[in-house]
């Protein structure tokens, strides 16, 4: 499968932005698709996880801030509220053949997941 994110942009403290991550080809054998992110000079974080049953997992810094969700099996959104500055980063989308309740563990460490994509870079600023 190949993923594509984008949306990312400049925004102001407490702000929103709302990432796409766009996939193609064998969608159908993933169980899971999600976000991770990379801010300057730190390593990987997990941001959520998606199953294809609907369950997902958030990272405990963005709950209650950011949604994932999709509207086919192709895209796949997260939308982001009362953004802050620790949240600047890279945010990639990556898909894995497990369910979140096993992928999970991959995505919270940015690495070992089945497909990723190019990230998009979301600055939080004033």
């Amino acid at each position: 499968v190949q993923l594509q994110a984008s949306g990312g942009g400049v925004v102001q403290p407490g702000g929103s932005l709302r990432l796409t991550c766009a996939a193609s080809g064998f969608t159908s054998d993933y169980n899971s698709i999600g976000w991770f992110r990379q801010a300057p000079g730190k390593g990987r974080e997990g941001v959520s996880c998606l199953s294809s049953d609907g369950s997902t997992v958030y990272a405990e810094s963005v709950k209650g801030r950011f949604t994932i969700s999709r509207d086919n099996a192709e895209r796949v959104y997260l939308e982001m509220n009362s953004l802050k500055s620790e949240d600047t980063a890279v945010y990639y989308c990556a898909a894995d053949y497990s369910p979140c309740a096993s992928s999970w563990f991959r995505f919270s460490r940015g690495y070992g997941m089945d497909s990723w994509g190019k990230g998009t870079q979301v600055t939080v600023s004033s």
